[in-house]
């Protein structure tokens, strides 16, 4: 007769009686063994009972008994490994669907993130447009600043010039009074030495011939300082004229730097409105920024949170890693039971 794994009667009675003949006990692993690791355990046992009831059953007692605690203990197995796999099914379970709430949990998370990244880039790009205005404001703002500045210098440097040609002119009208004055005392003093020379030449007729060679020469020195005193005159004269038209020019260029000054208050004007731009612009750059933090702050609140979950679901993995390697262990330990 033979197993369906091709395994023979007299195969085992062979292997069986080696081993009696050995003075060794004919257990189904020892016969298995025997047989060179093939055979089924279960025909393997099937054999040694026919055997031995066909023997009178002069085994010995021992056999059956850890024969029967050898097939307990494949039972209890068997009942331990189909438990621990529901365990693990039941446990596989509960992780796949605490997975997908992780999941779905990270995926809404990420969502919220990504539109709150959009508007933190919609700020950011605020924010940028709004700098951008600023410094071109402000450039703006130096420019006029460097303009007013300058038309100031050169406000004061007319101003310089016109104090320097009113004190020149009340020189040359100082200059011009004293050559009238000396002019005028030369006159009289002339006059006077005249009426001197005439009452002298009334009273003195006997001298005057005598004086009148010397009173020739002085009159013609005198006649020359009075040509050079002229002279001078006309040159303090041509002076004063000169003198005034500088001065109607100056008054010319005063009225042009009145109206360059009435060009520059606009200019002040201006830059006051672009300051109180500027202040309104830099006041929206200060909400914007305010705004920026608490979309970085918020932001980072999710990403703490994101980080909580993920830590919490690699945790979750490594427990199951943990649970299905001791499983792992057990069904080994299972596998290397006594046969």
């Amino acid at each position: 007769m033979m197993a369906r794994t091709g395994l023979y009667k007299s195969e085992v009675e062979k292997a069986r009686n080696s081993l009696l003949a050995q003075g060794r006990h004919p257990s189904v692993d020892a016969v298995r063994i025997a047989l060179g690791n093939t055979g089924s355990k279960t025909t393997i046992h099937k054999y040694l009972k026919e055997l031995e009831e066909a023997n009178g059953g002069n085994v010995d007692r021992k056999t059956s008994i850890t024969e029967a605690l050898q097939d307990l203990v494949a039972r209890l197995a068997a009942q331990l490994e189909t438990e621990a796999s529901n365990r693990i099914a039941e446990l596989e379970s509960r992780h796949s669907e605490k997975d997908l709430l992780h999941e779905a949990e990270v995926t809404d998370l990420t969502a919220k993130n990504v539109a709150i990244q959009e508007k933190l880039d919609l700020t950011i790009a605020a924010i940028k447009q709004e700098i951008q205005s600023h410094e071109q404001t402000r450039e703006a703002l130096q420019s006029e600043s460097i303009a007013r500045h300058t038309l100031a210098q050169q406000v004061m440097d007319l101003k310089e010039r016109l104090v320097e040609n009113e004190t020149h002119r009340h020189s040359l009208e100082e200059k011009h009074n004293h050559a009238r004055d000396a002019l005028e005392h030369y006159r009289s003093s002339v006059k006077e030495q005249r009426d001197q020379d005439i009452r002298r030449h009334e009273q003195q007729v006997q001298q005057l011939q005598a004086e009148l060679r010397h009173l020739q020469q002085s009159l013609v020195l005198k006649q020359n300082e009075v040509t050079q005193l002229n002279q001078d005159g006309a040159k303090l004269i041509a002076e004063l004229s000169q003198a005034q038209k500088s001065l109607y020019e100056e008054k010319n260029q005063s009225r042009k730097t009145q109206t360059e000054l009435d060009a520059q208050r606009a200019i002040a004007q201006r830059a006051a409105q672009m300051e109180t731009q500027l202040i309104e612009k830099t006041a929206r750059i200060t909400d914007l920024q305010e705004q920026h933090v608490d979309a970085f702050t918020q932001n980072k609140a999710l990403e703490t949170q994101i980080s909580s979950l993920q830590l919490e679901l690699a945790k979750s993995d490594a427990k199951l890693d943990a649970q299905q390697l001791m499983m792992a262990e057990f069904k080994a330990f299972l596998n290397v039971k006594p046969q």
